[in-house]
């Protein structure tokens, strides 16, 4: 598990947008990693269209959001579109990301343990040390949280 001033495990991904997404090449910027469960589910919506309504203002900051789950390539692009989202998605289809930051857990519902992603949030300096961390996040609020930061960092 990754902790506050770690450097940032550097990953490689596809994007919904058709690209590849590596994030060493992002280095020298802000970024805001987001880890959520699964595309269109009301938690993940709600998160997704959040940090979409506040990519201005990231952008502003310098930072550059990007959302991870284990979801494909394909249910990224069809989120993207049905809910107009302003922000980049990685596919982790083999969890390795998720892994490598820790958010790959044992979770429990209605007395069921399975596997999963934790809801976590990781925001890494542009020398790709990670100047903030949220995890077991809860939606409301969350994005304006991770703004307030990020624009802290700004010098």
């Amino acid at each position: 598990m990754v902790e506050d001033g770690d450097r940032a495990p550097d990953f490689e991904l596809p994007t919904d947008g058709g690209k590849v997404l590596k994030l060493s090449r992002l280095k020298g910027r802000p970024v805001v990693l987001y880890f959520y469960p699964k595309d269109d589910t009301s938690g993940c919506t709600a998160e997704a269209k959040d940090f979409s309504r506040l990519a201005g203002q990231f952008s502003k900051a310098g930072a550059e959001v990007i959302g991870v789950s284990p979801d494909g390539v394909e249910s990224h692009q069809q989120f993207r579109r049905k809910h107009d989202l302003a922000i980049a998605l990685a596919a982790d289809a083999d969890k390795a990301v998720a892994r490598a930051y820790g958010v790959w857990v044992e979770k429990s519902m209605y007395g069921r343990t399975y596997m999963g992603v934790e809801r976590s949030t990781f925001l890494i300096d542009g020398t790709g040390r990670i100047a903030r961390s949220w995890r077991r996040v809860k939606v409301p609020g969350h994005a304006d949280a991770v703004l307030a930061a990020t624009q802290a960092l700004a010098p």
